[in-house]
């Protein structure tokens, strides 16, 4: 992973199972050290469609060495009819 990488929620997700399984933590015991539920957890991890945000940055701060910002929203100016 690169330095300052920026990445979607699909992304983050990968990201928040890869650190924790490193970390050598299960997914019960994830879930009992930051204080949710199990399938909070699962789903956090295998359902990126699913919006679990904040749940996945705690899993990436916890269990690896990068500190997560955002999120990231860009405005494009809208094409003006003349």
């Amino acid at each position: 992973m690169l330095k300052d990488e920026m990445v979607n929620e699909g992304k983050l997700a990968a990201l928040a199972k890869e650190f924790r399984e490193a970390a050598g933590k299960t997914q019960g015991e994830a879930a009992r050290e930051l204080r949710v539920s199990r399938p909070a957890i699962v789903q956090a991890e295998n359902e990126p469609n699913k919006s679990f945000v904040k749940l996945r940055v705690r899993i990436i701060e916890k269990y690896s060495p990068f500190k997560v910002f955002g999120p990231v929203f860009y405005l494009q100016r809208k094409n003006e009819r003349k």
